[in-house]
């Protein structure tokens, strides 16, 4: 695969499945734009990618801020003239408990995070994008679009479904200017995200079931690597896929198919 020329941004660039990508992305010859929230992080992220002789431009913003993510996106522009492929991976599980105890903050706070955040780097991309096409893959999860029995994760499976569905409209939108649209639903991954997850009172309203063989059918039982989430995701960017657009796809071991 070869990606000498093209230039990629990665949101949620930091750890996990947004530092597995964009270093992936790196070693096939790509020059990357970092976004997090957490300078530090993305500094990190950029030292290794130098080590593949391409250039990460680290940017510390918060994806849910208009102004800051426009501007993350005029540096990009400016530094390498173009946008060829965006990563729209940023995300947080939130508060996940019982509906009357979801506060209104709760829930705004992820909707904000999730689902306007990636409108707001697709809208602000899609400009730079037409000039040549390029291709967007989306992050969302199981959850919300096969995986229904986490209960109390209410808002993070909205802001899933919704990812999915600004998918496949943009995708249609978008295809007459060769920018293809496509969202990966990551099932357990080996990433930081869990850590942030605030679980209130789920014991009230869990379901019991109980899996004896375990959740997940493939590779004994393994979660997924943040790296094989983000070789999903390199597939979708290359011309590999050339032909592929509006489509999702579940990475998760056939978990979501016992668990849904």
């Amino acid at each position: 695969m070869d990606l000498n020329g093209k230039v990629a941004l990665v949101t949620g660039a930091g750890s996990g499945i947004g530092k597995a990508t964009a270093v992936l992305l790196a070693q096939q010859g790509a020059n990357v734009t970092l976004i997090s929230h957490t300078a530090e992080e993305i500094e990190a992220t950029a030292a290794e990618i130098r080590q593949y002789g391409k250039e990460g431009l680290p940017i510390t913003a918060d994806i849910a801020q208009e102004d800051q993510l426009q501007k993350a996106i005029q540096q990009t522009i400016d530094r390498w003239g173009r946008l060829d492929i965006v990563f729209a991976n940023a995300g947080i599980n939130g508060v996940w408990a019982p509906i009357e105890e979801l506060t209104e903050a709760d829930w705004s706070k992820t909707i904000n995070t999730n689902l306007t955040g990636t409108f707001l780097t697709i809208k602000h991309s899609v400009p730079h994008l037409k000039k040549q096409g390029g291709a967007i893959v989306i992050t969302a999860s199981v959850n919300g679009t096969r995986v229904f029995s986490n209960t109390g994760a209410t808002a993070y499976s909205v802001t899933k479904a919704g990812q999915v569905a600004m998918t496949k409209m943009l995708a249609v939108e978008l295809a007459p200017h060769n920018i293809r649209v496509n969202v990966i639903c990551p099932g357990a991954t080996d990433t930081e995200i869990n850590d942030n997850t605030q679980q209130r009172d789920l014991d009230r309203i869990k379901f019991p079931v109980d899996y004896p063989k375990g959740r997940i059918p493939l590779g004994e039982g393994k979660a997924a690597t943040s790296e094989q989430v983000g070789q999903l995701a390199l597939f979708l960017f290359s011309d590999a896929s050339s032909h592929i657009t509006g489509t999702e796809i579940w990475i998760d071991g056939a978990s979501s198919l016992i668990t849904g």
